[in-house]
């Protein structure tokens, strides 16, 4: 589903303009109670797009991500390897004309060091920051050919986004996997195709969760790499675990839709420090795969994760962000009879985003 997205998505922008690298995200930077949306077609150089629409009133909620591991390096005598993860993710709220509201987009970039003899050289229990929580820290404004940090250009594509629709974002002018429009690059001097990719498909994958006109859109992530694991006779393996809450809320602080997903990159190498993932690969996310990620077998309530997850999102709307935070937990599971009859998983890392997205819905 989602090359099909991304191949849709360059097949437009090849009508427009010369088109290289679809995918990339930069050149060179610095240091289930939710009701289905009914769908409409839109057809750009002969290319059908589709795309849901709300009811008169609503938003519908959406999250995408376009996830890569392509710029990992293996490790060698003279310097150490990187097991690198680029999870791009994109939230959005779409009206009733097909068109965004708002949009927000973030990047968990995740760097896990790998020597030369096999070993995870990287911090375990560190939790990585997102470009967008690093803000100045991550260091492109210095680089950047029009002086703006990662997190402005971010911004100012998604400004760009806001009151198109899939069919007018999938057929936006690009040169080079930047953007060929003078006005959108004097703000965004940072590839755009891994942001269009995201963006359409928060669109394609956008429902109605009980948003309303005027609510609010929040995106939160945390990163954790806790399960990488060295090689030894097998294959070591650097996980790049990021959770990620999508939520709207209203005036009142109440949450009124959310969605959460997680993207779970297994990048494997080893015993002298080279990657033998495939780094052409995409990485799903776990709402994605679906069943295919496997955890029903293995579940004592019978449930796939994306369906616990979903179960969980669908109990934090209409509470505020202090309600959820006080959710009975017992050893990171849910105490509550009823909740945990349909989440078994942990919750304590869902309610870290979703704080990090309420707080982040301005």
């Amino acid at each position: 589903m989602k090359k099909n997205l991304v191949a849709l998505m360059c097949v437009a922008a090849l009508s427009a303009t010369t088109f290289v690298g679809c995918g990339a995200e930069e050149a060179a930077e610095a240091p289930e109670a939710v009701q289905p949306a009914q769908t409409v077609e839109t057809t750009t150089e002969d290319t059908t797009v589709s795309s849901p629409v709300a009811a008169e009133g609503e938003l519908l909620t959406g999250i995408g991500t376009v996830v890569g591991i392509d710029s990992s390096v293996d490790a060698s005598a003279d310097a150490e390897g990187t097991a690198q993860c680029d999870a791009t993710v994109a939230a959005v709220t779409v009206d009733s004309n097909g068109a965004i509201v708002e949009c927000v987009i973030d990047i968990a970039q995740t760097k896990i060091g790998v020597s030369a003899d096999g070993k995870i050289t990287s911090d375990l229990n560190a939790e990585y920051a997102s470009k967008r929580e690093l803000g100045d820290d991550y260091g492109m404004k210095k680089a950047s050919s029009i002086g703006k940090e990662w997190y402005e250009q971010a911004d100012a594509f998604a400004e760009w986004a806001v009151g198109k629709t899939a069919a007018e974002i999938s057929g936006m002018a690009i040169s080079e996997g930047y953007a060929g429009d003078a006005d959108l690059a004097a703000s965004v001097s940072i590839h755009v195709t891994g942001f269009q990719a995201a963006v359409l498909e928060a669109m394609n994958n956008a429902v109605a969760g009980g948003a309303l006109e005027g609510d609010k859109l929040g995106l939160g992530l945390s990163t954790k790499i806790s399960n990488s694991k060295d090689a030894a006779e097998e294959d070591g393996v650097a996980e790049a675990y990021t959770t990620i809450s999508v939520l709207t809320v209203n005036e009142e602080g109440v949450i009124t839709s959310s969605i959460i997903d997680a993207v779970q990159a297994k990048i494997t190498f080893d015993a002298n420090g080279v990657i033998t993932a495939d780094k052409s690969a995409d990485v799903p996310s776990k709402n994605e795969l679906g069943a295919a990620y496997g955890m029903k077998s293995a579940s004592a309530i019978g449930k796939e994760w994306n369906e616990q997850a979903a179960a969980y999102a669908e109990y934090t709307v209409g509470k505020t962000v202090e309600e959820v935070q006080g959710t009975a937990v017992t050893e990171g599971r849910a105490a509550d009879a009823d909740l945990a009859a349909s989440v078994s998983i942990h919750i304590t890392d869902f309610n870290a985003v979703i704080a990090k997205a309420v707080a982040n819905a301005k």
